[in-house]
């Protein structure tokens, strides 16, 4: 099969051409290897079952015996081999190279290396795919261009029916499944949900884990994605069925699925436009991929026709993950604005030049007045602070736009853009 264009493709260019190494991290199965493989000369793969043993053991005696070859070399799941880190960092000290060195890991857990790889090894952030890189998209509205200049007229038409949305939410942004037959395509979602539950969230640091534990946090998440859910309440739902479940232990499943890449929960935006007691500011729950909550709540694509109210907290996790790699290369970090007046952004997309995008998600047309007169309203409220607070202002949002599940893009006269996600690229 032909390579599938992602949009890292063009930051991984970037990081060869100017530092020694790069490392590529992400959730398994979201095509780390595939796209490093695109760019590498020479592939070490540590999780190759014919090769995995005489690999580890050169690795471990004497790790720059596997750096000679045509560059770059891929060191795949380098993590398995952590000597390697050391060798890549001295080589590119040794030799001053550029882009000799491609490293991928699935997991954020800590290995023992003397050192840091700053200044030599850059690292690159890799999502499931978004709906623009499996085809899905039109990509009519660019973001880049909606941040360059907010008052650009636009104009598109989403290819993604209501089925179609409920299909791509449920089988997920990993790229095998484009290879595979549409009645068989959410089997891989659930195979990677279960590998997660019983083989990784042991085996990232060695610790054995209960797989039942680590279905109950995931299934727990995808009942509250897109909430303010505390962790008492994620607490009390696993007690349900693990009744002397500690705090302590619950933090240890969430922050191994954090190491995974699996759970990515949205930090509060909290500006000084409310006094600190009126902003929410814990964490909104969130997965890298929606598909992984369906897998973990046992649904299927027709049970979304009679609950609208979870597909639209399906359909934030979906989005959420797109714009996520849309922005990656413009330095893009997401998180929301909520006060207990009931005024919120349910995502502030903040570019690293300081501009930022303050966003809704709306599923169905119903609630984008809802949505735009919050977003008009936030921005007023930054105004109004602005022109009492000279010393300190607030950057004012550069765009306000509601992403929905909907067909048609377009400008409001109010300026806040309604884009469907179907037509939404880089």
């Amino acid at each position: 099969m032909d390579y599938r264009y992602r949009i890292i493709d063009e930051q991984l260019d970037s990081a060869l051409s100017s530092m020694g190494a790069t490392l590529i991290v992400g959730p398994k199965a979201c095509g780390k290897t595939t796209t490093a493989k695109s760019k590498a000369k020479t592939v070490i793969e540590f999780q190759d079952e014919e090769k995995r043993e005489a690999l580890l053991e050169i690795a471990d005696i004497s790790p720059s015996s596997l750096l000679q070859g045509d560059k770059p070399i891929l060191f795949d799941e380098w993590q398995d081999a952590p000597k390697i880190w050391g060798a890549v960092r001295k080589y590119v000290d040794d030799n001053q190279s550029l882009g000799a060195f491609i490293l991928t890991g699935s997991t954020a857990a800590k290995t023992k290396t003397p050192h840091s790889g700053t200044g030599r090894i850059s690292r690159l952030r890799m999502y499931p795919m978004s709906l623009y890189e499996s085809g899905e998209s039109s990509g009519g509205v660019s973001l880049s261009e909606l941040f360059q200049d907010p008052k650009i007229e636009i104009a598109g038409k989403s290819p993604l029916t209501l089925n179609g949305l409920i299909r791509a939410i449920c089988r997920g942004g990993w790229p095998a499944s484009l290879r595979i037959a549409n009645e068989h395509q959410l089997v891989l979602a659930k195979s990677i949900y279960e590998e997660i539950c019983e083989e990784d969230i042991s085996r990232i640091d060695g610790k054995s884990r209960n797989p039942k534990i680590a279905r109950a946090v995931l299934r727990s998440y995808g009942r509250n994605l897109a909430t303010l859910a505390s962790g008492k309440t994620i607490l009390d739902d696993i007690r349900a069925n693990f009744d002397s479940l500690s705090d302590r232990t619950l933090a240890d499943y969430i922050e191994a699925l954090q190491k995974l890449y699996i759970i990515e929960d949205i930090g509060a935006w909290c500006p000084a436009i409310r006094s600190k007691t009126a902003i929410r500011s814990s964490e909104k729950r969130n997965l890298v991929d929606p598909s992984i909550a369906v897998a973990a709540l046992g649904l299927s694509p027709e049970y979304f026709y009679t609950d609208f109210k979870t597909l639209g907290f399906l359909f934030e996790c979906l989005c959420i993950r797109d714009l996520r790699v849309y922005s990656s290369k413009l330095g893009g970090k997401v998180s929301y604005y909520h006060d207990r007046y009931g005024l919120e952004a349910d995502c502030v997309l903040h570019l690293d030049d300081g501009n930022y995008a303050l966003i809704e998600f709306k599923l169905g047309g119903k609630g984008i007045e809802t949505g735009a007169s919050h977003l008009n309203e936030l921005e007023r409220l930054i105004d109004e602070h602005n022109k009492a607070e000279t010393q300190v202002p607030i950057r004012p949002p550069r765009l306000k736009m509601i992403v929905t599940g909907g067909e048609l893009a377009y400008r409001r006269p109010d300026g806040v853009y309604v884009v469907p996600v179907g037509c939404l690229k880089p």
